[in-house]
């Protein structure tokens, strides 16, 4: 399967002068219809990107050198708890940071008082991959997180898309909104993950690195080893295994192996008290199908049908990567990040990133009909319909992700010859 994946084709332009100075951030589409979707979702979310930060940035109080948001909490605010694993790599004994109690007491002697609560959430592995940022002051590694992550996002997309200009669609989207408004690992995250799968055929050693670098975010790669093993990848497989096992190894080494009982018996329990969600903050930051019914149906039944989806998805991904494991990568790939938001209860907005990306390629590729190009463009706004859906308990959005996933499985039911992908679909194009 090649490492590259083919968004050009011979498109058209619209006289418009407006559409013309959008179409030069566009790639070109083979069906006007999707160049059309492209610019909306670019011109739209551009619109909505550029109000929401102006809002945000407006009602900041820009006291250093902590600024604050609204409500009371750090501008960056989930890098914040990043920085603080960066920090903890100094003390003698961070695993005391895993009780919420002794946490936000050190938020305390850092923020003052009033602070409000946050928890450590990440695993240990967390204060390897943090600890040079924890070296800097707040706001300096703030900026440096953000740059590395959106060029890291760059870079995986110009090598492994021939036409990189979704990426311009991508940065304007709600989830990316939400990862700079954060400060979160997304954009990072988003690289490895798509560069990873992308590339486990020509490059499987590299390909196991980066998925065993995302245990980091454990919720993103539940379904990675179901798509490997049906796929017979086992290179990739033990790499991403032995890359994740010397990572936990290391970190048990420099901190002790009390961390990991700390995580296990401290933080998950954490976990699931947000996911519990009794006062109804979280239900609008994640468009899961249990966090959608909660509200509606209560805490058992929803978790029912939350059971019931994700065994659901993980036999779409076995099916898909035993059966189709030949077929466009980019299909694949959406597909398999779909069934991961599908059979995860708990799946913050901005980690929407990489599935707005594959949304946007099939989209650019011609991979959609019409079914299909309403789907990408409801992934691409799932962030903000959650937040409005959430806000008032009512279901909706946490059905997109399964939605898209039927669809593609459909898709791929019904091709019975192997899909092309990538750079040899275009050559094959170019030099038939």
């Amino acid at each position: 399967m090649p490492d590259t994946l083919d968004t050009t084709a011979r498109g058209e332009v619209s006289p418009s002068a407006f559409r013309r100075s959008l179409d030069a951030w566009l790639p070109a589409t083979a069906d006007p219809r999707d160049r059309e979707f492209l610019r909306d979702l670019l011109a739209m979310g551009g619109i909505l990107f550029v109000l929401t930060a102006i809002a945000y940035l407006a009602t900041c109080a820009w006291t250093l050198p902590f600024p604050r948001d609204k409500t009371g909490l750090v501008v960056g605010r989930d890098f914040l708890n990043l920085w603080m694993y960066g920090r903890a790599v100094a003390d003698a004994d961070p695993a005391r940071f895993y009780d919420i109690a002794v946490y936000n007491a050190e938020l305390t002697k850092l923020l003052g008082e009033g602070y409000p609560g946050q928890n450590w959430p990440n695993p240990p592995t967390a204060l390897l991959v943090m600890a040079p940022f924890g070296a800097l002051g707040f706001f300096p590694a703030l900026f440096a997180w953000l740059a590395i992550g959106i060029a890291a996002l760059a870079l995986t997309m110009r090598r492994v898309f021939a036409d990189a200009r979704v990426l311009p669609v991508l940065l304007v989207s709600p989830a990316a909104l939400l990862c700079l408004m954060s400060g979160q690992s997304s954009f990072l995250t988003t690289a490895a993950l798509i560069g990873a799968v992308v590339c486990w055929d020509r490059r499987p050693l590299l390909a196991g690195v980066l998925l065993g670098l995302l245990t980091v975010k454990p919720q993103l790669g539940i379904l990675i080893p179901v798509a490997l093993l049906a796929s017979q990848r086992w290179t990739v497989f033990a790499t991403a295994a032995l890359t994740a096992l010397a990572l936990a190894g290391f970190a048990a080494a420099l901190f002790g192996p009390e961390i990991w009982i700390a995580y296990i018996t401290k933080a998950l329990p954490l976990q699931r008290e947000v996911l519990a969600d009794p006062s109804g903050i979280a239900m609008p930051f994640h468009a899961t199908i249990f966090m959608n019914l909660r509200g509606l149906l209560g805490n058992d039944v929803a978790m029912i049908v939350q059971a019931a989806s994700s065994v659901a998805a993980v036999a779409a991904v076995a099916w898909a990567f035993w059966f189709k494991r030949d077929a466009d990568v980019a299909v694949l790939c959406a597909l398999l990040l779909a069934c991961t938001q599908a059979a995860s209860p708990y799946m913050s907005s901005y980690d929407l990133l990489p599935l707005t990306l594959m949304a946007l390629v099939l989209l650019a590729r011609g991979e959609c009909d019409a079914a299909g190009r309403r789907l990408a463009q409801l992934v691409f706004w799932m962030p903000a319909l959650q937040l409005l859906f959430g806000s008032i308990q009512m279901p909706g959005p946490g059905f997109i992700a399964p939605a898209l996933a039927i669809y593609l499985v459909l898709r791929l039911r019904d091709n019975t010859q192997p899909v092309i992908a990538g750079r040899e679909q275009s050559e094959r194009a170019r030099n038939p």
